[in-house]
């Protein structure tokens, strides 16, 4: 049974891994579920010190990462039309069968937004450039996470090995 939850936990961490750059996978919740499974395994101790620190940063990276791409597009002077812009052309570049296309879409639905609110080029590309680096700074605080969970769940499992045999 102890080989169903770690198989399930890992399936969870590959999944808060690829999460961190989906915007339709929550990545560092997905990571904490990964953690979670492990901790139900009779052969690991159940630490709610631990669980608990590692739900309160996967939260709070959560709740940053729908912060952090507004405050980009707010600190270049972008308007509310830019950041809904960003939004809608990530979901297409999600969609889009393009390298990049998440890349790609949100730059330019971000460009199109701030065009759309009368603002010249110089302007939108400004905006279009704030959205583009709220989105990366965003993702690689999840990736990094993820991965540091991920570390955590075979450090774990490197531990405690001698029980799961």
């Amino acid at each position: 049974m102890d080989l169903l939850f770690i198989f399930i936990g890992l399936c969870f961490m590959i999944l808060g891994v690829i999460g961190s750059f989906l915007p339709i996978l929550p990545g560092p919740p997905l990571s904490w579920i990964g953690l979670l499974m492990l901790s139900i395994t009779d052969a690991i101790p159940w630490d709610w010190t631990f669980l608990s620190i590692t739900f309160t940063i996967a939260l709070a990276v959560t709740i940053l990462d729908y912060w952090i791409p507004a405050l980009g597009v707010k600190k270049f002077g972008g308007s509310k039309q830019s950041m809904i812009g960003s939004v809608i052309g990530l979901i297409v570049g999600l969609l889009s069968p393009i390298p990049f296309g998440i890349i790609i879409g949100t730059f330019l639905g971000a460009y199109a937004g701030e065009l759309l609110n009368n603002a010249n080029d110089r302007k939108a590309s400004k905006s279009a450039t704030g959205a583009l680096l709220g989105f990366l700074a965003s993702s690689l605080m999840k990736f990094v996470l993820s991965l540091i969970y991920f570390g955590l769940f075979i450090a774990q499992i490197w531990q405690f090995r001698s029980g799961l045999l």
